[in-house]
């Protein structure tokens, strides 16, 4: 099972914090959310990732090529180029795969054009710039349980986010950023069935929400893993504020690994 991450869009609510980088790539402590997310699946044994790129990109290959260089002590012999690193106590085993799908291209649009590295059967997709106590294991567990294509997570998030209407977990409603909130939105950490990608096309103006889960929904094929934890988004300033916080205050609810 792969596991893609939304990565390449512009991040303009955030406003001067991604001038420079990408909103996957800002800051909770000194790890970019990108990889706490990434944290999140390797401690349920999903290691290997898919990060569909865009805007500032560069940013991202950069990171992930020299890792090792920044994430840990080494000595580098100039002589003749060899290093050697020294283990900060993180054993971190991922698959990376970085695949430029497009500065404009929409969610929808990412995930297709990533089709050809995916696993057959079940994978799953999330956005790069959200966090959660959710229990991965029990969320695949339930998708497996009830064979509709795709299973995505409702959390409980204020009202500037688009929700969903449900009934006995099956996605009825997209309902877009109402003035108060009713009840859960898709808070990303989906997992999906191989068909999902036929409802999906490489057009730049393919969307995620708006078009394919409609659809699907309307067929009673959008199921929804209820999270009643913990789950925030980083969507404004004032959002890497409260995640700094949090992890400084060692109150970071979504730091399930040791």
């Amino acid at each position: 099972m792969k596991v893609i991450i939304l990565a390449g869009g512009w991040g303009t609510r955030i406003g001067r914090l991604a001038e420079f980088v990408p909103k996957p790539m800002i800051k909770i402590g000194n790890k970019p959310i990108l990889w706490h997310i990434m944290k999140i699946f390797s401690h349920y044994g999903l290691n290997e990732f898919i990060i569909c790129l865009g805007v500032k990109g560069d940013v991202i290959r950069d990171y992930f090529y020299h890792y090792e260089i920044r994430n840990k002590d080494f000595t580098v012999d100039l002589s003749n180029g060899n290093i050697q690193y020294y283990d900060r106590n993180e054993n971190t085993n991922w698959r990376v795969t970085l695949i430029d799908t497009g500065i404009n291209t929409l969610k929808g649009g990412r995930i297709k054009r990533v089709e050809k590295f995916l696993d057959q059967g079940i994978n799953m997709v999330t956005y790069g710039d959200g966090v959660a106590d959710i229990d991965i294991k029990k969320l695949v567990e339930y998708h497996k349980s009830h064979g509709k294509t795709i299973t995505i997570s409702g959390v409980h998030a204020p009202a500037r986010f688009g929700e969903i209407v449900e009934e006995n977990g099956q996605v009825k409603l997209f309902i877009e950023k109402p003035r108060t909130s009713i009840g859960l939105i898709n808070g990303g950490f989906m997992v999906f069935n191989e068909s999902f990608l036929n409802y999906l096309t490489t057009d730049v103006n393919c969307e995620l929400e708006k078009g394919p889960l409609e659809e699907l929904s309307l067929k009673g094929e959008v199921m929804v893993y209820k999270h009643q934890g913990n789950w925030e988004c980083m969507d404004h300033e004032r959002d890497v504020m409260y995640l700094n916080k949090l992890w400084e205050n060692n109150k970071a609810f979504w730091k399930v690994w040791e």
